[in-house]
């Protein structure tokens, strides 16, 4: 008998690729790809022995490693997994939809332009004195566990308190600052450092920090170089340096809205 081809297992091929494009983008950006293939490599062999060769007893073994393999992978990338249901949840066209039922634009723009442009100013003139900072501008997924590891604050923000906690003899100026819900949470915090190769070796820790808290979470984090005065931004994953003050304005009004 025949194999029958309909539209039905087009279908159905076409949403494995997609499953597996997604998982394979995943197991990327989280250094995991080897893990990935040898997975694939494990899977091939599986269908190969099991339902091609019809070897039962080795078929049998493989089965059992496959059902107890699946836990074992929740467990050893669960963080992994966490981002990505996260990130699919809060895509851009779930923020577009969700906005479409949200205020007024106009109230919404003016509202952010109050939180970005102290934020703007600061960078700008810490540039200017070669201070070095690093902020981070919390969207969708909490930093709750960043925040923990630095000194709570949780004030209005105002330029003058964001360049007095970066200014050099600041027992804070070294770590990062978080700003959650129109307020500046903490100071002194602690990031991940991203361990990617294809950073430039100008860059320092501070980027290094920016890049890996991009790589974990959905925030817009700011560095300003000590070394150059040079301001980056990192937004997922990926690094936007030499930014003036009008570019920066421009990418948190956009991010941030």
């Amino acid at each position: 008998m025949l194999f029958e081809f309909g539209l039905k297992d087009i279908i159905d091929i076409a949403l494995v690729a997609v499953m597996l494009y997604y998982i394979y983008r995943l197991m990327k950006e989280s250094r995991s790809l080897n893990v990935f293939i040898g997975i694939m490599f494990f899977v091939v062999l599986w269908l190969i022995v099991s339902q091609v060769l019809e070897m039962r007893l080795l078929g049998s073994i493989m089965d059992k490693l496959v059902s107890v393999g699946v836990i074992g992978l929740i467990v050893l990338f669960q963080e992994d997994i966490r981002k990505f249901l996260f990130n699919l949840g809060a895509h851009e066209r779930m923020r577009i939809i969700t906005r479409l039922f949200g205020k007024d634009k106009a109230h919404d723009k003016e509202a952010l332009k109050q939180i970005i442009m102290p934020i703007v100013m600061a960078c700008l003139n810490m540039s200017k004195r070669k201070v070095g900072a690093l902020i981070v501008l919390e969207r969708n997924m909490p930093l709750d566990d960043i925040v923990v590891t630095g000194e709570r604050i949780d004030a209005t923000i105002s330029q003058q308190l964001i360049e007095n906690i970066f200014f050099k003899n600041s027992p804070l100026h070294d770590g990062a600052m978080i700003i959650s819900n129109k307020r500046i949470k903490a100071a002194g915090c602690i990031l991940p450092v991203s361990h990617n190769l294809d950073i430039p070796k100008e860059l320092g820790l501070r980027h290094r920090a920016a890049l890996g808290i991009s790589q974990e979470s959905d925030c817009v984090a700011i560095v300003v170089s000590e070394e150059t005065g040079g301001i980056t931004v990192a937004i997922k994953s990926d690094l936007q340096i030499r930014l003036s003050a009008e570019k920066l304005e421009s990418i948190l009004t956009k991010e941030m809205m």
